[in-house]
């Protein structure tokens, strides 16, 4: 009867020991860094079962499936939300499964650069292969109908920002953020406008904002390049800016803006029309909306590019075509 009990005993303490081990072990495992290399990716489907997720590990050998795995999985029940994940180096088993049940799906970023043209935004959208696909065979038009602004322009119509997204988002959801903001900004920006601005309506701010894109991308010079632009409207004045005639070109500028693309007449040919062009030539950013609405006072109604980025201004034609001579001439 003793032996028994000694018998008995033994394996009792074994089998404890044994526990105690697996226990240790489970635990470590939970803990365990699944990968110390760059980070991964893992896709999970709507629907992915426990087990599916684990073999979506072992496919990016990051792990196995084990006992420690269907203990973790029966322990746990954890409920999984669809969507990608970034696996971390030194991310442990607990803080993934955290990160999948609390639905901390992996953000993507996608950059509207300011004075983009709304093609160009388009195009760049298209070529991104981690967004669906589903404004890239919209027409224009069709896609400002779905925006509710059916016979409205594209152009101009979407905020140059920084836009996070998750994977599985489509191209068109992207689109109705960028354009949700550009109303909203030019909303505020029309707000706060001063009084006296010679524009009817936001669009024409609007367009307005577009010229100052793409005429400088300094910060300090907006509000001095939107003054000569008020000016010149008005007093009446051509505005005679570049970037109209370019735009107007379309595909036919080779790179090279010369005298006969000036004096060749079209829609946006700001040498050759009054006033505004008829549409936005570019999507412009906050900052130009903002020089749009209040511009900076003074006398310049004329302005040429150093070359190095800045422009000099003039009050006089005289003074300007001297500029010129010096910064485009070279003489």
């Amino acid at each position: 009867m003793r032996r028994l009990i000694i018998g008995i005993l033994l394996i009792a303490v074994l089998v404890a020991g044994v526990a105690a081990w697996l226990l240790q072990d489970w635990q470590q495992f939970r803990q365990r860094p699944l990968t110390q290399d760059g980070p991964v990716n893992l896709w999970l489907d709507s629907g992915t079962s426990f087990r599916g997720m684990v073999r979506q590990l072992e496919l990016l050998g990051v792990s196995r499936f084990d006992w420690r795995w269907r203990l973790l999985g029966r322990v746990e029940s954890p409920v999984l939300k669809a969507g990608e994940y970034r696996i971390d180096p030194g991310m442990s088993v607990s803080q993934l499964l955290e990160r999948i049940v609390t639905g901390q799906v992996r953000k993507h970023r996608f950059t509207i650069v300011e004075g983009w043209t709304v093609s160009e935004l388009r195009s760049e959208l298209t070529a991104d292969s981690r967004l669906r696909k589903v404004a890239a065979d919209l027409t224009e038009a069709e896609l400002m109908q779905h925006l509710d602004c059916g016979g409205c322009e594209a152009e101009g119509r979407f905020l140059p920002e920084t836009y996070f997204f998750v994977r599985g988002s489509s191209d068109l959801q992207l689109l109705e953020r960028a354009y949700a903001d550009m109303s909203r900004a030019l909303e505020a920006a029309w707000s706060k406008r001063d009084d006296d601005l010679p524009l009817d309506d936001p669009y024409e701010l609007l367009v307005l904002a577009s010229l100052i894109e793409r005429e400088t991308g300094r910060p300090d010079e907006r509000s001095r390049i939107a003054g000569v632009f008020v000016r010149r409207l008005r007093k009446g004045m051509r505005l005679q800016t570049d970037p109209t005639v370019v735009y107007g070109l379309g595909e036919d500028f080779a790179g090279r803006l010369r005298r006969v693309h000036l004096t060749t007449d079209h829609p946006w040919n700001t040498y050759t029309r009054h006033g505004l062009p008829p549409t936005p030539i570019a999507l412009p950013g906050r900052a130009s909306l903002e020089a749009a609405a209040r511009p900076a006072e003074g006398t310049a109604l004329y302005f040429v590019a150093r070359g190095d980025g800045s422009h000099h201004f003039s009050n006089t034609l005289a003074e300007h075509n001297a500029a010129v001579d010096r910064y485009i001439r070279g003489r």
